[in-house]
């Protein structure tokens, strides 16, 4: 099974995935979790270094780079599924349709045709943590006080959001999507994760 956690910026995703893959071993599954932008990487140094404003590029360039952090990973996610594992994603190309195509302009159409082209494993199941961009900056700012590119603004935030909500409402690229309210507290959020995907798997 390929999940994916998703979600604007200090939605909660990160501390999601780690519980849930938490919760999973406990179970006696075997659990891959990977995370973008992954910074381990070359892709992701650079990826940084854009976050950082350390340099620009258009949107479509920006596709291609979050994109390619991914396809790079194509592969050893095929084989985690083929091999039984459970992949839990803490973002995947969602992000980048959200964040480049919703909030940047980059055709939408071409993101999804991207997507056929690099062939990226398709999710089973997607959650989305849905808060408020000012939940967001408010969150953002009291774990790290400061925003990087993608943090500042409330009306990048807001377009971002209503993107994430249109790709969960059409099912966009996945199995299945359900929203969360990622207003609530860790706890309870945690708990509604692990019911559903628990009665995914069947137990």
């Amino acid at each position: 099974m390929f999940l994916v956690i998703e979600g604007i910026d200090g939605a909660g995703g990160s501390t999601q995935s780690r519980i849930l893959k938490k919760f999973l071993e406990e179970k006696n599954f075997k659990v891959e979790l990977i995370s973008y932008p992954d910074y381990s990487n070359s892709i992701g140094k650079v990826v940084r270094k854009f976050l950082n404003k350390e340099f620009e590029i258009s949107a479509e360039a920006q596709f291609f780079l979050y994109a390619l952090d991914m396809v790079k990973d194509r592969e050893k996610i095929l084989k985690n599924l083929k091999e039984g594992k459970i992949v839990l994603a803490d973002r995947y190309i969602f992000s980048t349709l959200a964040y480049q195509c919703f909030a940047k302009k980059f055709s939408f159409k071409k993101g999804l045709k991207l997507i056929e082209i690099f062939e990226l494993p398709k999710p089973d199941l997607v959650f989305l943590l849905d808060i408020k961009p000012e939940t967001s900056i408010r969150r953002k700012m009291k774990e790290n006080n400061k925003l990087d590119r993608h943090e500042e603004g409330l009306k990048l935030l807001e377009k971002v959001r209503k993107g994430y909500l249109k790709l969960a409402k059409e099912n966009v690229f996945s199995k299945e999507w359900v929203i969360l309210n990622g207003e609530n507290k860790i706890e309870e959020v945690s708990k509604e994760i692990r019911e559903i995907v628990s009665k995914r798997l069947g137990e």
